[in-house]
């Protein structure tokens, strides 16, 4: 069977993880308990789980001319991502700041930097030559008129278009129009009224839950260290599977995130292939 072709335009982050029992309140000064720099963005996160879950992967994005950069692209490189569409800028790379605390919850404060500089235009014109394009996977971590753009291009040549919309923002009329699939957890889909598109909504420790047939897929049954790009992995091994019917698609996806959240971090944290097989 072909490997899908994916490509996700989307945002790359450096994770720098702060882990503490208790997180302070306003002005309070506690004492953690570990600190980790990792690989993270949404559209990376998604990327790197969408490879591990055996696609060809294209990133179409922006960081900056400073290490996390250099670190990005080697990071792509070991991953076996495409990164022939992946600029550099002069505005820094972009970070999240995250906290997580004892039960694995998270906090989280993101600054985009270059991810906030992609051009509309180039990602337009990377997804209309990716050869054999399957499937475009955007976020809302990157200025909205460009994944519009991406997805007017992958509509053109027939491809499916998949969005998470998160962090959340209100969303065009336009945007919701050319996308296939919407991806939101509780929190969003409440923030998104009414809208017509497949919309798979993503609820934790419960599962996944295909809102327009009813289908429901459960979570796997574990004890969560951190949740920290769970739903990342969920939506890149999804991608991956869709080929094969939404079901299959949905059970890769919850055993990925299920097996992501037994360990910390995010691109760290996700299983192998065999790993969620086995599961799924």
């Amino acid at each position: 069977m072909k490997r899908p072709v994916i490509a996700v335009v989307g945002s790359s982050m450096m994770d720098l993880t702060a882990y503490a029992d208790v997180l302070p309140g306003p002005g309070e000064t506690l004492v953690g308990k570990q600190f980790t720099t990792g690989f993270g963005g949404k559209g990376a996160n998604q990327a790197v789980m969408a490879a591990i879950a055996g696609a060809d992967v294209y990133f179409v994005g922006k960081i900056g001319k400073d290490v996390f950069g250099d670190s990005f692209l080697e990071n792509f490189k070991n991953r076996g991502i495409n990164a022939k569409y992946v600029e550099r800028d002069d505005e820094p790379s972009g970070v999240a700041h995250i906290w997580v605390d004892g039960t694995g919850e998270n906090r989280i404060i993101i600054i985009p930097g270059a991810n906030h500089k992609i051009d509309k235009a180039k990602a337009a014109e990377a997804i209309a030559e990716i050869p054999d394009l399957d499937i475009v996977i955007g976020q809302c971590e990157i200025k909205q008129e460009v994944t519009l753009a991406a997805f007017k291009a992958a509509k053109t040549r027939g491809a499916t278009t998949i969005l998470n919309p998160a962090p959340f923002e209100p969303l065009s009329d336009e945007l919701i129009a050319h996308c296939d699939w919407i991806i939101p957890n509780e929190t969003e889909y409440a923030s998104l009224g009414q809208i017509s598109a497949n919309i798979l909504l993503t609820e934790g420790e419960k599962g996944v839950h295909h809102l327009n047939t009813g289908l429901r897929v459960a979570a796997l049954k574990v004890t969560p260290v951190d949740t920290t790009g769970a739903g990342d992995s969920f939506v890149g091994a999804f991608a991956s599977k869709l080929h094969e019917g939404a079901e299959v698609a949905m059970k890769f996806g919850c055993a990925a995130a299920g097996l992501s959240v037994t360990k910390k971090g995010a691109q760290s944290s996700y299983p192998t292939y065999e790993e969620i097989a086995t599961l799924s």
